[in-house]
């Protein structure tokens, strides 16, 4: 056996569930227990050892990150309602009612909001995929969503001063109840949105109707595993709509029906959609930006993508709807914002209108944009910000820290590069339809969410491409922006091991990228060069014509690929690591 390379620092280590799972071990194994002396400090993040520790393991995580400084994390499950209810069955001890939110929630926000830090996400540059490109000019697809509600809706305003941002509800009694109270800073913006539960059911029966009468298959995207108590409230309605009166029909007339988190659910209608559908969005923020992609790509299909693409997502400082309060309303009842004592706004609601109230750290905001701006000058990118800022105050701090850090930057004789302000709208529509040479779109945080994985998929599979969390303390957390590939799993447990099919590249890249930011630190040319050679023996593997079957008909001599399982394309890569 050949001599381990001694690393000195320890690496933080955040197991994750499912295939991604069985990827990560053979993965470490292979490229770092067996040819490293390493402290590994591991973690499991599995979905069921977030609910045994009632969310321990996420604040172990967290801290020690922060006392490590470099991690990689594998996907994790986040529970439906469903999957937390037959979780629950089988632990009769766990009490429902005190459970953490860390323990049922995804961890990923409280781990970004711990650490302080923001998300790149950017394309692995294989160097021989290309995409088969979707025939998207005239596709039969529709977008449906609420014209009303939600933040198009919303009181949105800055903070006066430093204090507290208080959410009060007056119902039947008369008295008031706290619901939430958040901390915020002078010009901090805050934003309260709520939906009409009676318009989201009246919606629903208008959708599925009209997709009866138009004979489409149904799609239905909404974040209710990260926003369960706004999102998957309205999922919950509409879909007892659905079973009630529609589903028979719908199978009667042999039409599909599908609901997906709206990130993975938007990627596979652009990368993969089907012929005739109808897609429903409810949020009419998403729901609009959505609508006029679809309508572009119906118009002027998918171009070549000549450049890499690379998204920055804000989600430091609490963020937009990942660090939200968010619940039902449980009666009939106002509701109050309070700033240090003084009321700001007040809306009626209904039992079980969906209640959201988020707001943003403008500290945070700066760091993330001169974050964007010091990564956009290092890779020479153009920017192409995504604001609201027409009639959204919580958007227009955005555009003024942009200025302020804009003018700071010139002058320390540091002008940052070249940037667009835009609506996401127009932003999501130039980053698919009229990308330019090289760019960096810089996003809030769900719109970040759902335009990445838009973005990855066009780019060849989530597989290919890279995430980065950064926070302002040097604090670096590399993981794969895709899931635990459920579906494969489920493969694999039926084979009883045999059958073994995931594309492990962006989790092999995101070790090589680890590895490579602890040999940076402490000096330890070895460990870097070992690094460099992994990630470029993950481009070679692929470069050769070895591909996972998600690759498969994607590389430019497709007549010449080598469709391998998981362990064969981890073996080809340590092959090439070796020789």
């Amino acid at each position: 056996m050949s001599r381990q390379i001694n690393v000195a620092s320890p690496l933080v280590i955040l197991h994750g569930d499912e295939m991604a799972q069985v990827a990560f071990e053979r993965i470490l194994e292979t490229f770092v227990t067996r040819p490293l002396d390493i402290n590994l400090v591991e973690i499991d993040l599995t979905a069921e050892n977030r609910l045994a520790t009632n969310g321990q393991a996420v604040t172990d995580a967290i801290e020690a990150l922060n006392r490590h400084g470099v991690g990689v994390k594998n996907a994790g499950m986040t529970v439906n309602r469903e999957q937390l209810d037959a979780m629950l069955a089988e632990r009769p001890t766990l009490d429902r009612a005190s459970l953490n939110p860390l323990a049922t929630k995804s961890p990923n926000g409280a781990i970004r909001k711990g650490i302080g830090g923001n998300i790149t996400r950017e394309d692995i540059e294989f160097r021989n995929l290309r995409l088969e490109r979707p025939q998207w000019v005239g596709r039969d697809i529709v977008v449906d969503t609420m014209d009303d509600g939600g933040i198009k809706d919303s009181h949105n305003a800055l903070a006066d001063g430093s204090g507290m941002v208080k959410l009060l509800f007056v119902g039947a009694s008369g008295d008031p109840v706290e619901l939430h109270r958040r901390e915020v800073s002078k010009g901090d913006p805050w934003l309260l949105a709520t939906n009409d539960l009676d318009a989201v059911k009246a919606w629903a029966h208008r959708f599925f109707q009209r997709a009866i009468d138009e004979q489409r298959d149904i799609y239905l995207g909404l974040k209710d595993t990260v926003i369960a108590g706004y999102d998957g409230v309205m999922r919950a309605a509409i879909e007892d709509i659905y079973r009630a009166d529609y589903q028979a029909k719908v199978e009667e007339l042999g039409l599909e029906y599908h609901y997906e988190l709206i990130d993975a659910q938007a990627a596979r209608l652009v990368a993969n959609p089907p012929e005739r559908a109808i897609w429903g969005v409810p949020d009419n923020t998403s729901g609009r930006k959505l609508y006029k992609l679809v309508e572009q790509l119906k118009r002027h299909g998918i171009p070549d993508r000549k450049a890499q693409v690379s998204i920055s997502r804000m989600s430091a400082g609490g963020g937009d709807q990942y660090g939200s309060y968010n619940a039902p309303a449980e009666e009939d009842g106002i509701l109050k914002v309070v700033v240090d004592g003084e009321e700001k706004h007040a809306r009626h609601v209904r039992k079980g209108d969906p209640i959201l109230l988020m707001s943003n750290d403008r500290a945070a905001i700066k760091d993330w944009v001169l974050q964007v701006f010091r990564d956009a000058s290092r890779k020479d990118k153009e920017v192409y910000f995504g604001l609201k800022r027409e009639y959204m105050d919580y958007d227009e701090v955005f555009s003024n820290v942009i200025t302020e850090a804009r003018r700071e930057l010139a002058k320390a004789d540091t002008p940052p590069p070249s940037f667009m302000i835009m609506r996401p709208s127009r932003q999501l529509v130039k980053m698919i339809t009229d990308p330019p040479r090289n760019a960096l779109y810089p996003a809030q945080n769900l719109d970040g969410d759902i335009f990445s994985d838009i973005s990855a998929a066009l780019g060849g599979s989530l597989a290919t491409a890279s995430s980065i969390i950064e926070s302002k303390n040097g604090t670096m957390l590399f993981e794969a922006p895709h899931g635990t590939a459920h579906d494969l799993y489920l493969q694999y447990q039926e084979s009883d091991g045999k059958v073994a099919h995931f594309n492990s590249s962006a989790l092999i890249y995101a070790v090589g990228n680890a590895l490579e930011t602890v040999a940076e630190r402490e000096g330890n040319d070895e460990l870097g060069d070992y690094a460099s050679r992994l990630k470029a023996a993950l481009i070679d593997t692929i470069g050769d014509g070895i591909v996972t079957g998600d690759l498969k008909g994607k590389t430019n001599e497709p007549e010449k690929e080598s469709v391998v399982d998981m362990q064969g394309f981890i073996d080809a890569v340590a092959e090439r690591l070796t020789a």
